[in-house]
């Protein structure tokens, strides 16, 4: 298949373009996007023909759901079983922005964008590219990451052209998602409100407006509830550990894995905070990645997926991640760096 990329403006986009897309989607196919976490790549949500070929061109596992993108609340009624009062305040506080939330569905929505599930996991976007291709198709949207199952999210047009290149007809890039994190899965369909996967909207801000809030911790043969619980994700190429202690003990710490892998004949990448690089640039690893400031999680957050996505664009065999303290955004910092780690972690 022949892939189309063309620039779009993320702030005003060009009605031509949207339209293009809109009629890929209408005529069942795949188009990847912008939104204001990652990338998506979307299909008619109502068509579990369209929705098939996401999980053929990520090579997904049909047991792992779809996030289904909405452009307004009425539209989200349409496919909800029962809209409760936590769904009303967590859209009137969060929507249009990075919240998923998981509630009953209604039968129009095909059992493959739910992997059979009762429930559906459903968002608003506040990309404008996003909400004015939801507008112009008259489309719910199914769309996961749009990049190879497992690998970095991608962040920006040209990840997912490396991704997705001959294996669907359109990519609307718009340059940098803001965010760079996917969203927060908040699932309302049980008693107490529970996060299933981390986001920019923390545990601390849901229960600001809901009251108790619980985390869950999935098992190891649970069916997944929400993207990203079961399988590993965001994983680079090359080994990578995370270390998690003060900057101090982090520091010693690469310098002897680097050269462990260096008498190996690895190549090494760092990623790590702006307080540590200082530190590490004597070390001499091959490559060296400044993620963001601890005191600015949301730099971080933005920059993740690119800097493992550059780890495997310039061939690192090992990668030492520096890890961050877990509160607020740093849950979801740490979430994805345990599951791009394969849970290798060590606490120095």
């Amino acid at each position: 298949m022949q892939t189309k990329r063309v620039y779009i403006d993320g702030v005003s986009p060009e009605p031509e373009l949207i339209s293009e897309g809109a009629n890929w989607l209408r005529a069942g196919e795949l188009v990847a996007f912008p939104t204001e976490t990652v990338y998506g790549l979307g299909a008619n949500a109502l068509s579990a023909s369209a929705c098939a070929k996401i999980f053929a061109a990520k090579g997904r596992p049909q047991d792992n759901p779809l996030i289904v993108h909405v452009c307004n609340r009425a539209m989200a009624d349409r496919y909800v079983d029962g809209w409760t009062a936590e769904a009303e305040q967590c859209a009137h506080h969060f929507w249009p922005g990075p919240l998923t939330l998981v509630l009953k569905k209604k039968p129009l929505i095909p059992d493959n964008v739910t992997a059979g599930l009762p429930n559906i996991a459903l968002r608003m976007p506040s990309h404008p590219v996003a909400l004015r291709l939801i507008e112009e198709s008259g489309l719910p949207i199914a769309a996961p990451s749009a990049n190879l199952s497992g690998k970095p999210s991608p962040t920006n047009g040209s990840h997912v052209w490396r991704d997705m290149k001959g294996k669907i007809p359109l990519i609307l890039d718009a340059g940098a998602c803001p965010v760079g994190l996917e969203s927060t899965v908040l699932d309302l369909s049980g008693k107490v409100p529970t996060i299933l996967r981390p986001g920019g909207i923390t545990k601390e801000k849901l229960e600001e407006i809901l009251g108790e809030v619980q985390i869950d911790v999935p098992h190891e043969n649970q069916a997944p509830k929400a993207p990203g619980m079961k399988y590993r994700h965001y994983a680079p190429q090359g080994e990578m550990i995370l270390l998690v202690g003060s900057s101090q003990r982090v520091v010693q710490r690469m310098g002897l894995e680097i050269q462990r892998g260096h008498a190996r004949l690895k190549k090494v990448g760092i990623l790590c905070t702006l307080e540590s690089a200082p530190f590490l640039h004597h070390l001499l690893p091959d490559l060296l990645f400044v993620l963001g400031s601890q005191n600015r999680p949301e730099e971080i957050a933005a920059s993740l997926f690119e800097g493992l996505r550059v780890c495997d664009e310039r061939g690192m065999d090992l990668i030492l991640a520096e890890g961050i303290e877990e509160a607020g955004l740093g849950s979801a910092i740490m979430n994805r760096l345990q599951k791009a780690a394969g849970q290798r972690v060590e606490f120095i």
